[in-house]
Parts: structure tokens; C-alpha cells; sequence
């Protein structure tokens, strides 16, 4: 079955910057450049929320509240994605979570069109 285990997480102070990368495995670099995949955080207390995503295509779509800030990118031949933060804010404090779709291209990024999930990696900005 698919894997998928994030890394980069971290505490940084306002202002600086983070790369979060997620690995999956489980799958053929075939199967994996078909995904949609995306990004998700939670912060304390709230609900996940899709943050950016990504399609088989290369099409990216962000939440507004990151827009300019965030950049998702995946290389299909190691079966990684990213996303690399900078400008963080203390508002971007959650734990951070990645996921693969089988579907190719995604309209949203909304956590039910999700197939396989990270188990998270925190992300503290102060």
C-alpha cells in the first residue's frame, strides 16, 4: 500500500523560511506522476484545511492565505513532493500533512478527493 512520510518540519522565527518535503512509497514513479497530490495543515484546535495541491500536470493551486508565499513542486522520479514556505507568519503554525490523489486533476484541494496521507510534521513559527 501507498506510504507517505513528510519531513522539514520545524520552529522558526516570523519572517524566515521552511522546505517540507514528503516521500511516498508503495507505488511505481508510473503510478505516482499520475497523482494530484497535496499539502494540508492543522493548527491547534482547528479544522485541516488544503493548503496547496498540485495535479498530474504540474497545475498548482494555493489557499489565499499563502498565496505568494508557498510554492508546491513535486519530482516525479523520486516520488517526492514539496513545498517550500518562506515569509512564514505565526498563523502558519500547524502541523503540516501530505496526500496523494488518485485522481490526475483535482478542481480543490479538499481532504475527501485524498486517497493516502503523511502522518504530519509540525511546523512552530514565533
Amino acid at each position: 500500500h501507498v506510504q507517505m512520510v513528510e519531513s522539514g518540519g520545524g520552529s522558526v522565527q516570523a519572517g524566515e523560511s521552511l522546505t517540507l518535503s514528503c516521500v511516498a512509497s508503495g507505488t511505481t514513479s508510473t503510478r505516482y506522476r499520475r497523482y494530484s497530490l497535496g499539502w494540508f495543515r492543522r493548527p491547534v484546535g482547528k479544522e485541516r484545511e488544503g493548503v496547496a495541491g498540485i495535479d498530474s500536470d504540474g497545475a498548482t493551486r494555493y489557499t489565499d492565505s499563502v498565496q505568494g508565499r508557498f510554492t508546491i513542486s513535486k519530482d516525479n522520479t523520486a516520488n517526492t513532493l514539496y513545498l517550500k514556505m518562506i515569509n512564514l507568519k505565526p498563523e502558519d503554525t500547524a502541523m503540516y500533512y501530505c496526500a496523494a490523489s488518485e485522481h490526475e486533476w483535482l478542481a480543490r484541494i479538499v481532504e475527501r478527493d485524498f486517497n493516502y496521507w503523511g502522518q504530519g510534521t509540525q511546523v512552530t513559527v514565533s
